[in-house]
């Protein structure tokens, strides 16, 4: 089961929103088989496992043990059901990591299994198959996204200079790695005057991977439409009070100024299909996140050569929460967790 897992994350942002699976296919205790979730709408993991397979060992399968991370699919979606596969080559035993929470799967494929006759071994490696697939997990028991704070602060622990000018505090690797971080989510959240201030593209240029789709809350509407994030080149959806309206790939989507904002976001994203956010700033936009307790990971950046004491400060998380480092040339990365997410 730890290689399937292995093997999963090799899809990471290429196949939501479908889950990351790995499978591995043993006969008597020797791996003659496996494969993982490589694309969204290709073949899953089941599939590419059981056609890896060397002709000189196919004669093995009906006497093989296949290990899954994910619940095998019993739905035809992009690709035909996989428990189909499993039954029609006679494997007899598999071991699943983690039931598909997905309603048109969560149960059904193991029921299908069981009825065929195979032997089917649920719940190995439980949490570990959970946590890798979070984002989807969270999306389809909880209906809402995953969501992940990201900011940089100077060593003093401020996100931007005093006034106009702009100040880069990551540096070229720690840049590389939230562009990869971007690549691994559905959508990307900022502020309106983070957008007026650093015009962003908001896309993973220096990173190969897939654009999430770019939000902006902008209630009345009032972003210059010269701006990076309006040039079309990807997905972008405009949270306002004012316009329900979609025109060369941008989406005005009204929300209700009464209302508490940030639930309003979630719900949309939710209503939207978008499994996971990132909200990349500004400092106010991430301290309502916070402050509303809707977000499931933080990372924050920390250059520690740098200092701005009459800046911005950072946002604030809440006190005695610990989290895990790591040092990336000089910028040090800090890893949050809310074990207590708000989900109304």
């Amino acid at each position: 089961m730890r290689r399937c897992l292995s093997l999963a994350v090799l899809g990471a942002g290429k196949v939501a929103p479908n889950p990351m699976v790995g499978a591995v296919l043993v006969h008597d205790g020797r791996v003659i088989g496996e494969g993982y979730h490589r694309a969204f709408g290709g073949p899953h993991a089941e599939v590419n496992c059981i056609e890896s397979v060397p002709a000189a060992d196919r004669h093995l399968i009906p006497r093989s043990v296949l290990y899954v991370s994910l619940e095998p699919c019993a739905h035809y979606g992009k690709t035909p059901p996989c428990v189909e596969l499993v039954i029609k080559e006679k494997i007899p035993t598999v071991v699943i990591g983690a039931r598909d929470p997905f309603p048109e799967v969560n149960g059904k494929g193991i029921e299908r299994l069981n009825s065929a006759g195979i032997d089917v071994i649920n719940g190995v490696l439980e949490s570990e198959c959970v946590a890798l697939n979070r984002r989807f997990f969270t999306y389809h028991k909880q209906q809402r996204p995953y969501v992940i704070l990201k900011w940089a602060q100077t060593a003093d622990a401020k996100i931007a200079a005093a006034g106009q000018e702009r100040l880069l505090i990551t540096n070229d690797v720690t840049n590389r790695l939230v562009h990869k971080w971007r690549s691994e989510e559905a959508g990307i959240l900022v502020g309106k005057n983070t957008a007026i201030m650093d015009d962003p593209s908001l896309n993973v240029r220096l990173w190969h991977g897939a654009n999430p789709t770019r939000m902006v809350i902008d209630m009345n509407l009032a972003l210059p439409g010269d701006l990076r994030l309006f040039d079309g080149s990807q997905r972008t959806l405009v949270f306002n009070s004012l316009r329900q309206e979609t025109k060369d790939n941008i989406t005005w989507y009204r929300l209700n100024n009464n209302e508490d904002l940030v639930h309003q976001v979630i719900h949309a994203c939710y209503a939207l299909k978008i499994q996971s956010l990132i909200v990349e700033g500004g400092a106010r936009l991430l301290q309502s996140f916070i402050d509303a307790g809707n977000w499931d990971e933080a990372r924050m950046i920390t250059n520690m050569a740098l200092h701005a004491p009459q800046g911005l400060p950072a946002p604030m998380l809440p006190a005695g929460l610990t989290g895990n480092q790591s040092s990336i040339t000089g910028d040090v990365i800090t890893y949050y967790t809310n074990k207590h997410v708000h989900t109304a």
